[in-house]
């Protein structure tokens, strides 16, 4: 089969590898129909090399149609049209019943003290093949499909594996008071999901993001939109009543704008050896915090915020005299996809679109076109917010 793979930083080939077979009697084989490029892959693009291998296959959002079961499988069939959730799980085990699927204490990858097993996303969450690909093998597959139906197009259905409730859970965690203002540090595809969210829920919705072509995307479904500027803190907290936001969404992450001597650390540990690269990531990383410190600063006092980016440095600097002084409740976290599977799919298939999930994809391109697109995608040109690759 032909599938997205990683050759080095930067470097994204696809190549010819060998079909995925049924290894586990709960396997299933899933040929993918559509496959994004999620703004989390940008970070194995650009900084998580030492823990990748070259020819190591990339993707977590696909869907497509059952093709193979394993012999355990009952409640799945050849011909089922579903969507694979990024993180893999159990579904009985503590945490899957606590509606925590991203620690599943089943997957769970104890090696790198890591939470659920994922897929296409390094060796520290399992180094499962992932979904670009024209084929998936999907472990313990009857909890790790979400069957859809077959009378609307692959769009509508394909953000269930991971930035639809990725921002779900991004605002749900916010904690938001009826009718108040939610803020949103970032505009690509799970801020452009969480802002509208917001709107419908009905709060006031403040967005923040450096690129046009963004900002104007999420005008379209009533989020008021403003530029990174130096001062734009001061100027959403005057737009609060001087008290700053009830909640903020952090969906930026490590690669923010801003903090220049981290990202030359960050550049540099990719040039040592993986070994050492991979200890140096795992004590004395950091992460590029702008976006994160904005919020803190933004949210009001006894405020949320709430983190959807990600985050991966363990040297990081919290400003904790603010955190304290100003009471300020911090939720993160990997998205625990199944706790909302249920909650989405009937918004998903509203023929109202409630979400805008058609308002949202860029680029659609065959899988041969991956490596380019991923550099669009990392370097925000071209209008680039989403990509869905179609193998």
């Amino acid at each position: 089969m032909r599938a997205v793979t990683w050759q080095g930083k930067r470097r994204i080939s696809v190549e010819t590898v060998p079909d995925p077979t049924i290894l586990e009697p709960t396997d299933a084989i899933v040929r993918i129909t559509s496959t994004a490029i999620c703004g989390s892959d940008l970070h194995l693009y650009e900084l998580f090399g030492p823990f990748l291998d070259a020819g190591d296959v990339l993707g977590h959002e696909p869907m497509g149609e059952v093709v193979e079961v394993g012999k355990d499988v009952t409640t799945l069939a050849v011909g089922d049209r579903v969507v694979v959730p990024f993180n893999i799980a159990c579904g009985h085990c503590f945490m899957c019943r606590a509606g925590l699927q991203s620690q599943c204490e089943t997957t769970q990858v104890r090696e790198y003290g890591s939470g659920a097993a994922l897929f296409g996303y390094t060796k520290l969450y399992g180094q499962v093949p992932g979904g670009q690909a024209e084929l998936l093998r999907v472990p313990l597959a009857e909890y790790n499909t979400v069957r859809v139906g077959t009378d609307l197009p692959d769009q509508r259905y394909l953000f269930l594996s991971d930035i639809l409730p990725t921002a779900w859970q991004g605002v749900e965690y916010a904690g938001m008071p009826d009718g108040g203002t939610l803020a949103v540090m970032g505009l690509g595809p799970v801020g452009q999901l969480a802002a509208r969210i917001g709107v419908y829920r009905g709060y006031r919705v403040l967005a923040v993001d450096p690129v046009p072509e963004r900002r104007e995307m999420a005008d379209r479904h009533g989020v008021d939109t403003f530029d990174l500027t130096d001062d734009i803190v001061d100027r959403l907290i005057d737009l609060t009543d001087g008290r700053g936001a009830d909640a903020v969404v952090d969906a930026v992450g490590l690669e923010a704008h801003g903090n220049p001597g981290v990202k030359f650390a960050q550049q540099t540990v990719g040039l040592l050896p993986d070994p050492v690269a991979q200890k140096v990531m795992d004590t004395a990383g950091m992460d590029r915090l702008a976006a994160l410190y904005s919020a803190i600063d933004l949210v009001r006092r006894g405020g949320t915020v709430s983190i959807s980016g990600v985050y991966a440095g363990n040297a990081d600097l919290m400003p904790m005299k603010t955190l304290f002084d100003k009471q300020i409740s911090l939720r993160s976290g990997q998205c625990n996809v199944r706790r909302w599977t249920d909650t989405l799919l009937p918004l998903v298939e509203d023929e109202a679109d409630p979400f805008g999930v058609t308002d949202l994809v860029t680029h659609t391109a065959p899988l041969d076109d991956a490596p380019a697109l991923y550099e669009t995608f990392q370097k925000k040109e071209d209008g680039c917010v989403k990509v869905v690759l179609t193998p």
